[in-house]
């Protein structure tokens, strides 16, 4: 029964395709906002870094205003980049290192394990986005043909 289950839930090869679309646009839309996040509620932010127990390891790494607009606009950029399917593995790569520290010296504190895993579960999705690439409908997937078509 559980395997009849399984095969009317086994989607189609368009349904799949389109599957791929949403889940590379709905990983990316948690670092575009975010990433917004990181400048218009930038003091909030550097409030909450400030009571971290990890804030004199952020300050030895650099000010943490200029490391909150760096990792601000590479969420965003890159962000934008992956909804787009445009350079997916780099941009996941990207972003996942960004997300590894601010995870680590933000949420691995007293309080902090519902976003902590929050972090390890997009970090799924960006290994997974790294291992297939942009997929269907994806500007990689365009910029691929067209170098075939020309070879």
């Amino acid at each position: 029964m559980l395997q009849s289950i399984d095969a009317l839930l086994t989607p189609s090869e368009r349904w799949s395709r389109i599957a791929e679309l949403i889940f590379r646009v709905l990983t990316s839309l948690i670092f575009i906002i975010g990433g917004l996040g990181h400048f218009g509620r930038h003091q909030m932010m550097l409030d909450r870094m400030a009571g971290s127990p990890w804030r004199d390891t952020v300050n030895s790494i650099g000010d943490p205003s200029v490391l909150l607009w760096l990792s601000g606009a590479s969420f965003v950029v890159f962000g934008i980049a992956l909804a787009l399917g445009f350079m997916t593995r780099l941009s996941a790569l990207v972003i996942l290192v960004t997300l590894l520290p601010i995870t680590f010296f933000t949420h691995v504190a007293p309080g902090g394990t519902g976003p902590l895993f929050k972090n390890i579960a997009i970090m799924g999705a960006l290994i997974l986005l790294m291992a297939r690439g942009g997929g269907a409908y994806s500007i990689d997937l365009v910029r691929e043909r067209t170098l075939d078509a020309r070879q």
